[in-house]
């Protein structure tokens, strides 16, 4: 029974960074439509944040099979 909560408790989790992801990148994509010349300082911050997120998704599927 624990085992099934904790996957649905790791799916409810994964929908945190599944959004920040979408919200990082259209940010990114909207930043170098406006000034296409920052395309080289944006993409960076756009994958150190893609990381971030995803660091996260990873953490709680960590957490689902240990707890």
């Amino acid at each position: 029974m624990t085992g099934t909560l904790n996957l649905v408790g790791y799916g409810l989790a994964a929908i945190g960074p599944g959004l920040a992801v979408g919200m990082i990148f259209s940010a990114y994509i909207n930043g170098v439509a406006r000034q296409p010349e920052a395309r080289s300082v944006l993409q960076p911050i756009a994958f150190l944040g893609f990381a971030m997120a995803e660091a996260l998704a990873l953490f709680g599927l960590v957490l689902a099979f240990v707890l």
